[in-house]
C-alpha cells in the first residue's frame, strides 16, 4: 500500500493501535487507583492517583514498540496526545467509580 509506514502498518491502523491502548492504560490507570489508593474522599483529593496516570503514560511506549510502532517518529504532538487521552480516560473512569462508590 502506499500509505504503509515503516512498520507495515498503514496510518489508519498506526492511529487507531496508539489511541486503543492509551485507552486502554487510562481505563487500567483509574482500575489500579481504585484499588491501591481507595475511593474514600481524601484518596479522591490526593495527588498519589496521579502517579498510577504517569507510570502508564510511561509503560505505553514499550508497549508501542513492541507492537511494531516505530516510536521514534513521534513528535511532541504525540507525546501529549498519548498523555491526554490516558488522562481524559483515567479521569472519566476514576470519576465514575467515585460517584458510583465502587470499591475494588
Amino acid at each position: 500500500m502506499a500509505t504503509e509506514t515503516q512498520s507495515g502498518l498503514s496510518d489508519h491502523m498506526r492511529g487507531v493501535t496508539v489511541t486503543t491502548i492509551a485507552c486502554l492504560a487510562g481505563v487500567a490507570a483509574a482500575l489500579a487507583t481504585a484499588r491501591f489508593v481507595g475511593t474514600s474522599v481524601a484518596a479522591a483529593g490526593g495527588q498519589q492517583s496521579l502517579l498510577y496516570v504517569a507510570a502508564l503514560v510511561l509503560a505505553q511506549f514499550p508497549i508501542l514498540r513492541a507492537v511494531g510502532i516505530d516510536i521514534s517518529e513521534f513528535g511532541a504532538k504525540d507525546y501529549l496526545y498519548v498523555a491526554f487521552m490516558t488522562f481524559t480516560l483515567w479521569f472519566i473512569t476514576f470519576g465514575v467509580i467515585l460517584t458510583e462508590g465502587v470499591t475494588l
